[in-house]
């Protein structure tokens, strides 16, 4: 039998018995009032609508690098001042510069067709005239990596792997490690270029879903596309006929250099410990087929919109509510590795942080990477969030969300809150990434968790556990 060292133990038996020890981090009875408080007048407040409604009118796509990605900040600066927060900045953040310009596809033979597709971030352009060549069929990531190059040469790879729907989007795993994983894998075994079928789960439109590869060295790099769906159906027909195939890819895309954007932050400053802060935020970039209304306009509204009611409030939070719009989410994690390395001194002030980037579907889970004392406070948070269709699931870690997992790798303690993802594959990185795909009532609810979470965190006696190191046995940051 293992023996729990004697402060662990003593924890756990203070928790059993319903007694916090002098160690435990809790929440005052006064703010777990406030934060229901805070729930249910966020449940009826169409803030976070009219914050994704004016970003996605106002600015539009917004891709990293490009004209709108300036006007997006300026938005940006200017909401969180319309909002009322005590101080607003950008911090810089230096990426590659991608450009997509044009991109078609045909079937040559034996059926000559046109193609659906969408040209995936850091892909070379063809060559002028564009690149024709036979296609390879492989059923998965393994079947390539499995390969012998013999049979990929100077070949057009294509991998057919398809999605299925899942609430907490689980597939999407493997979806992206297709998109990012195989171009480059194609790439080491001579292909000349690479398809796969979309990352999505959509099985009526004709719209190709794009993301970014995993390509770092653009000397290495292959032409890369994502089929729509039904185009990656027609095309597995043709090939099922067992003639060789024959496509043209022309794309016209590629990096152009390197350009400097900004992560823009907003904060309601803390009135006992300004410099102490709770971390929330969406990224700010989309990509450029659709209005980035759920990827994510949403996340960034959910946020703002929690630090405004919590600005609202008679009296600020104890501790700092820090919003963070990232940069270039979608280029990979840009703004969310920037703001981590410039921030990973001073881990220990951040308190509790998430991000929401996963769409506007109601919060249904919630799970922390906490230190063990501060369990207890965060089945607080859970029993005010439950009402609202909250669960906690104690068993599983938190990861921050996707930028700032980067600060969970540091040492943050760290949130997931998981949203229901059903059919937020259905509009991923498409042209119907529009604001019609986000219900008012739903978002209000992500706002609702957002907001009681942070005051609750922001009003807590104690900490939650940040440290440099602190979180690195769940795999945090991965």
């Amino acid at each position: 039998m293992r023996r729990l060292p004697l402060t662990l133990l003593a924890a756990s038996l203070a928790l059993a018995s319903g007694i916090a020890s002098a160690a435990d981090t809790t929440i005052p009875a006064t703010a777990v009032k406030t934060a229901t408080q805070l729930r249910d007048k966020a449940m009826h407040d169409d803030t976070g609508y009219r914050i994704v409604e004016s970003l996605t009118t106002e600015v539009g796509p917004r891709m990293a690098g490009s004209d709108a990605d300036q006007r997006a900040r300026d938005w940006a600066v200017a909401k969180f001042k319309a909002l009322g927060y005590d101080k607003v900045y950008t911090e810089a953040v230096t990426y590659p510069l991608w450009e997509r310009r044009s991109e078609r596809a045909s079937i040559v033979g034996p059926f000559a067709q046109p193609l659906v597709l969408s040209a995936l971030g850091y892909s070379p352009g063809t060559p002028k005239g564009g690149l024709t060549a036979e296609v390879v069929k492989f059923d998965s990531l393994d079947a390539l990596k499995a390969a012998d190059p013999a049979t990929v040469k100077g070949k057009i790879v294509y991998i057919g792997y398809r999605m299925q729907r899942a609430k907490d989007g689980h597939y999407y795993g493997m979806g992206s490690a297709v998109r990012t994983a195989g171009p480059p894998i194609a790439a080491a075994k001579g292909a000349a270029g690479y398809l796969l079928r979309s990352a999505g789960t959509d099985a009526h439109d004709r719209i190709a879903h794009t993301g970014v590869t995993g390509f770092r060295d653009q000397a290495k790099a292959i032409p890369a596309a994502a089929l729509s769906n039904l185009d990656a159906d027609q095309l597995e027909r043709v090939l099922a006929h067992g003639k060789p195939v024959t496509l043209k890819l022309d794309l016209d895309c590629g990096v152009v250099g390197e350009y400097t954007g900004a992560n823009v932050i907003g904060e309601i400053t803390g009135r006992k410990h300004p410099d102490q802060v709770v971390a929330i935020g969406g990224h700010l970039d989309s990509w450029d087929p659709g209005t980035g209304a759920i990827d994510d306009g949403a996340g960034v509204a959910i946020a703002m919109a929690a630090g405004k009611l919590i600005h609202d409030l008679p009296q600020r939070p104890d501790r700092t509510i820090r919003v963070i719009a990232f940069a270039n989410e979608e280029m990979g994690l840009w703004g969310g590795r920037a703001y981590a390395d410039k921030h990973a001194g001073e881990v220990a002030k951040f308190q509790l942080g998430t991000e929401s980037d996963f769409g506007a579907g109601p919060v249904w889970r919630m799970s922390a990477s906490v230190k063990p004392e501060a369990r207890g406070a965060i089945a607080q948070i859970a029993r005010v969030l439950r009402p609202i269709g909250v669960a906690y699931d104690a068993k599983k870690p938190g990861g921050g969300g996707s930028d700032l997992s980067q600060m969970h790798g540091k040492g943050m303690a760290a949130l997931s809150l998981t949203q229901d993802g059903t059919h937020y594959f259905d509009w991923h990185h498409t042209a119907n990434d529009t604001l019609d795909k986000i219900d008012p009532k739903e978002l209000a609810q992500n706002v609702a968790v957002y907001a009681a979470f942070s005051y609750m965190a922001a009003q807590a006696d104690g900490d939650f556990g940040s440290a440099p190191g602190a979180f690195a046995h769940d795999g945090a940051g991965e």
